[in-house]
């Protein structure tokens, strides 16, 4: 490692020593909304592993993120804690190598539209089932897991998804996502099995939105489908990665702090009209931002004095 790369590490450490103990001086509200934000850093920073180096839109994070939450709802009565998050993760990465070995072909408006009609296929078989076989249509969650303690699961799952975009963009896997991005033609031709690299990143991401959606679940006591995979946290994980900057990897937290502060504003004041105004944000930043809060720093940097 390099002296910047030692640097870097050290002071990723005191945040996150930092960060830990944010459970121990917060009371209930300052809390929820800790896990709030740490929830949506590891979701956009997973998306934007993805589709920032690809420029792959995905409308499917929900999908995942109600894989996850569906599958601690249905075994954490009766399994622990470890063993539910590891079936959870086998799950996220079966249904994402299906999924990537039969769609990541696709590109441009043909991905976005089906990984927006993938969550709504597995919302539709989630519901189907619970209604034909178990005879209900949601399930109550009980563990012992404290809010604490989910905060500090999605605290180690944003460190691990981090360290993963700090590998990933330093090996020979990120060089071939990037010559993706850039002509996903030409770096076939240069010899890159682009349909591996995609897949292999796509899993991957799934998989952090898979396992924040498992250990979030104990946050309700009851879940359904139109909870657990609401199309919501789709666009928001999108509208925070765009508005934070997707060709960075610190650019989505960016975007997230702010935004999940001004939606639990909005929330708080115009919870029917909620939806409405997740759209126009989406729209402000694509027309005023479109590089992210990132671009508008690097620009910062570069001009001249």
């Amino acid at each position: 490692m390099t002296g910047r790369d030692l640097s870097l590490a050290a002071g990723a450490a005191i945040a996150v020593g930092a960060l830990a103990v944010v459970p121990l001086v917060l009371g209930d509200y300052g809390l929820s909304l800790a896990i709030n934000i740490a929830s949506y850093t590891v979701l956009a920073t997973a998306w934007s592993l993805f589709s920032g180096p690809t420029r792959y839109v995905s409308l499917a994070t929900v999908a995942f993120f109600g894989i996850g939450a569906y599958t601690t709802a249905v075994f954490a009565e009766t399994l622990a804690w470890p063993l539910v998050l590891a079936i959870a993760a086998g799950v996220g990465i079966v249904v994402a190598a299906l999924v990537g070995l039969s769609t990541l072909r696709l590109s441009g408006v043909y991905f976005v539209v089906f990984s927006f009609g993938l969550a709504e296929l597995v919302r539709q078989l989630v519901t189907w089932f619970e209604v034909n076989r178990t005879r209900t249509l949601g399930r109550y969650v009980f563990t012992d897991i404290t809010a604490a303690q989910i905060y500090w699961q999605l605290l180690a799952l944003a460190v691990l998804v981090f360290a993963a975009g700090f590998w990933i963009g330093r090996s020979r896997l990120g060089l071939a996502l990037r010559a993706i991005g850039d002509d996903e033609t030409v770096a076939r031709h240069a010899g890159i099995d682009t349909t591996r690299a995609k897949l292999a990143l796509f899993v991957l991401s799934t998989l952090f939105m898979t396992l924040t959606g498992a250990v979030m679940a104990p946050r309700w006591t009851y879940i359904d489908p139109a909870i657990a995979f609401n199309p919501v946290v789709s666009f928001t994980v999108l509208i925070m990665a765009l508005l934070g900057g997707v060709h960075r990897l610190y650019g989505p937290v960016l975007g997230v702090v702010p935004l999940a502060l001004l939606f639990e504003l909005l929330l708080a004041r115009f919870p029917n009209h909620f939806s409405i105004m997740v759209g126009l944000v989406f729209i402000v930043i694509v027309y005023l931002i479109p590089r992210g809060m990132v671009g508008l720093v690097e620009d910062a940097v570069r001009k001249p004095a």
